[in-house]
């Protein structure tokens, strides 16, 4: 399937559903190299970013957290900072979702996801962040390459070595 414009215009009426989300890009260093974690599925040949609902009481960061923590299996984060917002209707089109997106820094290789119902497939997977495989949700895509170069200034040379 492929996802066009649609999914990025916002309903007119005023009493459409919208949500709020949270979820992160997670990277380490591995050499002289940058890697960017991303959530695979066995089922589909793209990719996406971990993401999740704000719960009641929680904040985005720590639903980003959660979220990496859940849909990765990576636990031992180092918050960077705050990246962006990116909007867009749900898969289904029935919600509006905001999604607020962070930065974090790992020397987590390994991951095992809690598989969650409707997540069972997934895996965690590593690519340099120069070379990323198709990223099913445009937005999530360009979110990664409109802050490549703040991503790399923003994770020390000597982690990882």
């Amino acid at each position: 399937m492929l996802i066009d414009e649609s999914w990025y215009i916002k309903p007119k009426d005023k009493n459409f559903p919208t949500q709020e989300l949270a979820g992160g890009i997670v990277v380490r260093k591995d050499g002289d190299e940058l890697l960017v974690a991303l959530v695979g599925d066995r089922k589909f040949p793209n990719y996406i970013l971990p993401k999740g609902r704000v719960e009641r009481n929680e904040t985005e960061l720590a639903v980003a957290k959660r979220e990496i923590s859940e849909e990765m299996g990576l636990d031992k984060l180092v918050f960077i900072r705050k990246l962006s917002i990116k909007s867009r209707l749900t898969f289904k089109k029935t919600t509006w979702n905001t999604y607020h997106y962070f930065l974090f820094l790992t020397r987590q290789k390994d991951g095992q996801p809690q598989f969650l119902e409707g997540e069972e497939d997934y895996f965690l997977a590593w690519f340099p962040i120069d070379k990323l495989p198709p990223i099913f949700w445009p937005e999530q895509r360009e979110l990664i390459e409109e802050n490549r170069e703040k991503i790399k200034k923003f994770i020390p040379s000597s982690i990882g070595r």
